[in-house]
């Protein structure tokens, strides 16, 4: 049956779901006008490009209104089976974590996207906030609020992705040292939680739901709407770039960086494996790099490293001049001298940056193909260790994309959210992201399961405890294999995230993609 033509009732499909059987269409004067449609292709797939799970339909709600009727209805059905439904924003997350086998998916674009600016009032951003459907782009944000003047202050590396998405994760880049992760910098959210309600919340109305929802990975609401806060974006960025031949410099460095937040606000960093990291990584970069060290032979390589950080120029003339703040900056810097190397960009170029990139590899190619990632969080102390641990194992054979490494401080977190951090008695850990391309023509499916396989053994051992052996390190973006995975993820978390899923998704609908619960179709069913 051609679901396109068929428009349902809120009550309806609850019970054809349920029944497995045809659908009728029986209209109701309860509930309204729901719509359902057929699954595209793009429903069972996601950037990963590992994972593929057909829904039974897709929905394309409208407002709010219509992701509660949907809920309400499901969550209300008899106990049987019921329809798990998952919301997808760009559908970049990478093992499946936003579709919904046989299930419903709730494509959030669909939703209002305006993006409205309070400029805060008198010459101020101190209270300046944007509220955002939760189905627009973080590049649309930008674009809008940069209209102001105003830009918010933690980004993603990647701007192609929704604002209810990265919010369901964390959402981190370089600025997140400075201002935390985007999760850290949201003020409001309107969000519809698994029992079909429709809530506004914030640290102080509804804060369980509000803190529940942010890095919550979909399982206790969808977002509908944030409010984000935001800063005076400056007209320019000058952006540096700084090659090491030591790890522990490079490391060290880092954190002399993101120890002076008042003159630096954005650093990263990745490893430089070969020629084809320093060309590929400079595709945006507009300055020449002529840093073309010896990477070695087989059986005895060499690995380079790069750290970049930026400084905003506000272009006062206040004898602050962002010349003088970079001279004094790396000055203190033990870079391989000569090689800095540096560019003034626009605003909006450099945290557009990643899109040039994805340009050059949708021309090759190389975009649309898997992406087995492995993204973890890593103690200070760790950092080393895994290092050695990537080098031995993921990085001994050929390599196609990046691997970022860069600080970040752990008490620009809110405890409060499901977002879940290693241990770090010192505050600081790193961000490690191997960003992998899959080439089809030289890696097939079976070489894709081996990677995957080589980071699943990765990430067993940097995640066990510290005093087990391990590093106490914590995935991040990852579907993890188990509930017992899932138990050792959250850690002394995992009470209180079972507790808020009792309380806002009882029926267990959302994010079945996620696989932390195991899905059970009695509303009375012991929680684990």
């Amino acid at each position: 049956m051609d679901l396109r033509a068929l428009y349902m009732y809120a009550a309806v499909p609850a019970l054809l779901l349920c029944s497995a059987a045809t659908f009728i269409q029986s209209p109701t004067d309860v509930f309204g006008p729901l719509s359902l449609l057929e699954p595209t292709p793009s429903s069972a797939r996601d950037f990963g490009a590992v994972v593929s799970g057909p829904p039974f339909a897709i929905m394309r709600p409208g407002s709010a209104a219509d992701v509660a009727l949907l809920l309400r209805a499901l969550s209300s059905a008899p106990p049987c089976p019921r329809a798990a439904v998952a919301a997808r924003g760009a559908g970049h997350s990478l093992q499946g974590q936003a579709q919904a086998r046989g299930g419903i998916v709730v494509e959030t674009r669909s939703l209002p996207r305006n993006v409205v600016v309070n400029a805060g009032g008198e010459a101020t951003s101190a209270r300046a906030y944007a509220d955002v459907g939760a189905g627009a782009l973080w590049v649309e944000v930008l674009e809008e609020c940069l209209r102001a003047g105003l830009a918010p202050p933690s980004w993603t590396d990647y701007l192609y992705l929704t604002v209810g998405g990265t919010l369901s994760n964390a959402g981190i880049s370089g600025q997140s040292f400075k201002h935390g992760p985007q999760i850290s910098n949201v003020l409001q959210l309107d969000v519809v939680t698994g029992n079909g309600e429709i809530v506004t919340c914030s640290p102080t109305e509804n804060p369980d739901l509000f803190f529940a929802v942010l890095g919550g990975l979909g399982q206790f609401g969808i977002i509908t709407r944030a409010r984000i806060r935001l800063q005076d974006a400056p007209p320019k960025v000058r952006w540096v770039r700084a090659f090491y031949d030591s790890f522990g410099t490079f490391t060290e460095d880092q954190e002399l960086l993101i120890s002076m937040p008042e003159q630096v606000d954005y650093v990263e960093g990745f490893m430089v494996l070969n020629e084809h990291s320093i060309q590929s990584s400079s595709i945006a970069f507009p300055a020449h790099i002529s840093f073309s060290p010896d990477f070695g032979s087989e059986g005895s390589k060499k690995v380079y490293y790069c750290i970049e950080f930026a400084v905003h120029d506000f272009q006062q003339d206040d004898g602050s001049s962002v010349d003088h703040v970079v001279e004094l900056v790396t000055g203190a810097m033990s870079y391989i001298r000569p090689h800095m190397y540096s560019a003034e960009v626009s605003y909006l170029d450099f945290l557009n940056r990643v899109r040039m990139e994805e340009e050059s590899l949708r021309r090759q190619g190389l975009w649309d193909v898997p992406h087995p990632w492995l993204n973890m969080f890593v103690p200070r102390h760790g950092v080393a260790r895994l290092r050695d641990l990537l080098m031995d194992t993921v990085l001994a054979g050929h390599f196609d994309g990046a691997v970022l490494v860069y600080p970040l401080l752990a008490d620009k977190w809110n405890k409060n959210t499901s977002a879940v951090i290693p241990s770090t008695p010192d505050g600081v850990m790193y961000v490690f992201s191997v960003l992998r391309s899959a080439d089809p023509s030289r890696c097939g499916r079976r070489c894709v399961e081996n990677i995957l396989e080589q980071h699943r053994r990765v990430a067993d051992e940097a995640c066990r405890a510290a005093g087990g052996g391990g590093i106490g390190a914590k995935q991040y973006l990852a579907r993890q294999p188990s509930q017992a995975h899932w138990r050792d993820h959250f850690g002394s978390g995992w009470d209180r995230f079972v507790a808020r899923k009792a309380r806002y998704d009882p029926v267990r609908l959302l994010g079945p993609g996620q696989g932390i619960f195991q899905w059970t179709d009695s509303v009375t069913s012991t929680w684990r």
